[in-house]
């Protein structure tokens, strides 16, 4: 068995020195132009295999994505509008408030002057 080992180690040495030299790289525009070549060869291939769609596949997919476009809008302007809506009402109890902590601001000074005078 080792004698087999021995034989096919002994064989793979000499496989490797009689295997020719690597092959020295070609000038790297020639190679540059092979890969052009082979890029526009393969672009023209994959381009025979597309199917277009019909004209009225074409149309009928547009008016489906022109109404799902003005369903989402419409969407959106809805939610936009209610929540302007939600913010004015907000400010609007905002500023009512401070106008009825003015008043009785106002009203307490009067009342408080109101006394004052009486008193003095």
């Amino acid at each position: 068995m080792s004698e087999k080992k021995e034989k096919t180690t002994a064989e793979v040495k000499k496989d490797k020195k009689t295997s020719a030299p690597a092959k020295k790289k070609e000038n790297i525009f020639k190679r540059m132009g092979k890969a052009i070549k082979k890029f526009f060869k393969d672009f023209k291939g994959e381009c025979k295999k597309i199917t277009w769609p019909s004209g009225k596949t074409v149309v009928n997919n547009s008016l489906v994505v022109i109404v799902i476009v003005a369903v989402v809008g419409l969407a959106i302007f809805g939610v936009d509008q209610g929540l302007a809506a939600i913010i004015n009402l907000l400010k609007d109890f905002a500023t009512d408030r401070e106008a009825a902590k003015a008043a009785a601001e106002t009203t307490t000074a009067a009342v408080t002057q109101m006394i004052s005078m009486f008193l003095a």
